[in-house]
């Protein structure tokens, strides 16, 4: 197969993605094409800027297992996997970053080439939660080449760690400095001059001859914005096209979730409905004075606290929750209702505390059934008065309410379940 028939098996493959798969389609079309050396591309790669492929690798391909590549590579790079390696060895890192994508893409209905690293054990999990059940003897070859990092010390048993036996004979070798000739010299510039111009070439129509350099910390943190910014614009094209997998939406939204502490989070939220505000009311004992002039009210506020006591959060996190809350009512002026449930409201709850009051557990709370979190909601709408927040600490596998509230709803969640309205707060 001649180089134009390959390039235009790549670009066959990209359109598919493009028509069927928006989200990875738009992913995939970031990276531009770079035809790679053989010597140290035996398949695909990227450096989070190109993708890299060898044309032997590419001509062995079918076309639904070209999309399955192209998507690979992008999702490297959406997921940050070059700016989120840290202390780990290198090989073993690249291991667990294509054990976490490679069953991502089937569930979304791609076909991986032959010998793709599938463990179904891992399906779910993240590279940071794979890597530490990896052996340290694993010699398994990834699919593709991760060219963004650094190789490890060959003592580390990295991942082609061998160094260049070129690059040590020029280290203990170095080229003379002043016996050149005037001659000699004119041929360097002239090969420099040539070799501009392949780069040149390179950069349009392929043949890199050698691999890329490593990014350097500053530019990955860079490359990560941007790719996490291309990732919410590309979720946001596919969902607006009707074509946003499920699979993929949900790993958008752990991805986009905010990075701040879940403490930090809690307090802007429960900040953001104190009803601090001036009055403009004519004091009652003023004397003389005609004008009135405003003063600033603080207006209590009633915050639910729902416990999903069904064992999923354990006492110490929910002690932890309520120690937060309490620091952040004194604030506010918050008064605190209490609810503890699992299938129902348990026996002793509804617990309201005054706003000079501490919120506490009792020493022992029953639980341990289902999860359902209709009782709460059910009891809130109940009541003269309704919450002006609800924060509800749980793992979010429960039954929820059909329709959300007309009040805030704060989920702090231990784990990875979603919620179908309300913010999301990471507990963990």
């Amino acid at each position: 197969m001649n180089k134009e028939a390959i390039e235009k098996k790549i670009a066959s493959a990209r359109t598919k993605l493009i028509l069927d798969k928006p989200f990875l389609g738009a992913l995939v079309l970031r990276l531009p094409l770079q035809e790679a050396d053989p010597s140290w591309c035996a398949t695909t790669g990227t450096d989070a800027r190109k993708f890299y492929y060898n044309p032997e690798y590419i001509e062995e391909l079918r076309p639904a297992e070209m999309q399955f590549v192209l998507a690979h590579e992008a999702l490297h790079c959406a997921l940050s996997h070059f700016a989120r390696r840290e202390h780990r060895v290198k090989h073993r890192w690249d291991l667990a970053c294509d054990y976490a994508i490679n069953p991502i893409l089937i569930a979304d209905g791609l076909t991986p080439p032959p010998n793709v690293m599938i463990l179904k054990q891992y399906e779910g999990m993240s590279a940071e939660e794979i890597y530490p059940l990896i052996s340290d003897n694993d010699h398994s070859d990834t699919m593709d080449q991760h060219l963004y990092d650094k190789e490890d010390d060959p003592k580390e048993g990295g991942q082609n760690s061998e160094e260049n036996p070129l690059d040590e004979s020029s280290k203990n070798n170095p080229p003379p400095k002043s016996s050149q000739s005037n001659n000699s010299k004119k041929d360097s510039d002239d090969k420099d001059s040539q070799g501009a111009g392949k780069q040149q070439f390179d950069e349009s129509a392929g043949g890199s001859t050698a691999p890329p350099p490593p990014l350097e910390q500053a530019e990955a943190e860079e490359l990560s914005i941007q790719w996490q910014q291309r990732m919410a614009g590309a979720a946001q094209q596919a969902e607006q096209a009707g074509k946003l997998s499920g699979i993929m939406k949900r790993l958008v939204e752990i991805l986009l979730q905010p990075r701040l502490p879940w403490r930090s989070l809690l307090a802007r939220y429960m900040s953001s409905v104190a009803r601090d505000d001036y009055s403009y009311l004519r004091p009652s004992n003023r004397r003389g004075d005609p004008a009135i002039y405003p003063t600033l009210k603080s207006n209590e506020i009633n915050v639910l606290v729902g416990l999903d006591v069904s064992g999923s959060v354990s006492d110490k996190e929910l002690n932890d929750c309520l120690s937060e809350i309490n620091a952040i009512k004194g604030q506010m002026r918050a008064r605190v209702t209490l609810i503890a449930c699992d299938s129902e409201i348990i026996e002793g709850f509804p617990c309201i505390f005054e706003p000079w009051e501490e919120a506490t557990l009792p020493n022992e709370i029953a639980g341990g059934g289902t999860t359902d979190f209709r009782p709460v909601f059910n009891w809130a709408e109940q009541q003269d008065q309704q919450p002006d927040i609800l924060v509800y600490f749980t793992d979010t596998h429960g039954d929820f309410p059909p329709y959300e509230p007309n009040y805030q709803v704060i989920w702090l969640v231990k784990g990875k379940g979603q919620v179908p309205w309300g913010q999301r707060v990471q507990l963990n």
